[in-house]
């Protein structure tokens, strides 16, 4: 594994998804109360951002054509999307400020599903 540093902890709210680029990939980062998720920032139905939605009940939503996506595993959990999107390891490193970063590995992903 190799986790590279994607933000801090504080920049990703709990309602939004946060867009970051990790070498090749453009990778939302998600929070559902104290568990963070990082997945393919692109809708398997459109090319549309996944960082553009809102996020809740551990699901992200495409907001054009309102796709939900589950944050764990990156299914769809409604249409029009019917294919996953890729997920991702995350690890939160506490800081000796008492801040945390969010760290992603980028080089293997957690479902299997290959990112565009």
């Amino acid at each position: 594994m190799s986790f590279e540093r994607a933000c801090a902890l504080d920049e990703v709210r709990p309602d939004e998804g946060l867009a970051v680029t990790l070498g090749r990939y453009e990778i939302v980062v998600a929070r559902d109360g104290d568990e963070v998720f990082a997945l393919e920032n692109e809708c398997s139905h459109a090319a549309v951002a996944l960082s553009e939605g809102e996020v809740a009940e551990c699901q992200i939503e495409c907001w054009l054509h309102g796709s939900m996506f589950d944050l764990r595993t990156g299914k769809p959990t409604n249409l029009p999307a019917t294919q996953p999107v890729a997920t991702f390891g995350v690890e939160v490193r506490a800081n000796p400020d008492g801040t945390s970063d969010v760290y992603v590995d980028t080089e293997t992903t957690l479902n299997g599903v290959t990112p565009a």
